[in-house]
């Protein structure tokens, strides 16, 4: 998606490419970070909604109308007057609220004249780090710069996560570097299923944001099994935990794990 300022309009793009995913098959749909709202950082606080709001109330009924699990990438939730929370949540086929995570690392950089962003300055971090049982497999809940903190997706794994989310709105500059090889990264160290939506292009927050796009489903392999086309689209894709299982299997990472590097004194 290209989200801008213009709440009305983004969410029709967002409900179009979630029914257009749903007629081929989809019983998983997920939405990129930002998904409502991309505009000026203090719009994004003033029009922040709670959990029990219009937004969520819309993409529950979606989530039941159309029988599918429905991951909102993440909104802008309502927290106090100088900050909202930046928040994914996971709707079931039934409508209901199955898993919500709010996100635990906020992008404050500073790479460079056109990439500098302080998003502590809006949004208050979350604490939990949530993995939501499913039919369809445990599904980890992480947002964009979470990436950067492979903790979080051992944490994630180590709670049971066979797929794991990152909806995103990475920089290009930072994507071009970046993004293939941290989304790799994480599905073959976790051994785990990596489910990407993105934002792509322009967006309408001061003229600062221009974001990477490439939409990716990755095996936990490691392999790109789908990538959205460059503008609004889909990724489309088969996942296959036995995959998960066999990779798994043949590379026991989890038990060769050591907490502690060789020759560490213990007291």
């Amino acid at each position: 998606m290209t989200s801008t300022a213009d709440e009305g309009a983004n969410l029709e793009v967002a409900e179009g490419l979630i029914r257009r995913a749903a007629s081929r098959g989809a019983r998983l749909v997920a939405t990129p970070e930002n998904t409502n709202f991309l505009g000026p950082q203090a719009d994004k606080v003033r029009r922040a909604e709670p959990l029990e709001g219009s937004l969520i109330a819309r993409f529950a009924a979606l989530a039941r109308e159309l029988g599918i699990w429905l991951l909102l990438g993440s909104f802008n939730e309502r927290g106090d007057e100088q900050r909202c929370r930046n928040t994914s949540v996971l709707f079931s086929p039934d409508g209901e609220r199955a898993a919500v995570y709010r996100k635990i690392h906020l992008f404050d950089v500073d790479v460079s004249l056109e990439v500098r962003f302080q998003e502590s300055a809006t949004v208050a971090s979350g604490e939990d780090i949530v993995v939501a049982a499913t039919p369809l497999g445990a599904i980890g809940m992480t947002i964009c710069y979470d990436l950067r903190f492979p903790e979080l997706y051992r944490a994630l794994v180590d709670r049971g996560a066979q797929l794991i989310t990152v909806p995103s709105a990475f920089t290009l500059t930072t994507g071009r570097a970046h993004w293939h090889t941290l989304l790799r990264a994480r599905a073959i160290e976790c051994q785990c299923y990596v489910i990407a939506p993105a934002q792509i292009g322009h967006h309408d927050d001061d003229g600062i944001r221009h974001s990477f796009g490439h939409s990716l489903i990755i095996d936990p392999w490691g392999q790109e099994i789908a990538m959205a086309p460059d503008g609004p689209g889909l990724a489309l894709a088969e996942i296959d935990l036995a995959r998960v299982d066999e990779i798994r299997r043949k590379i026991p990472t989890a038990k060769h794990r050591r907490l502690e590097p060789p020759g560490t004194p213990r007291v």
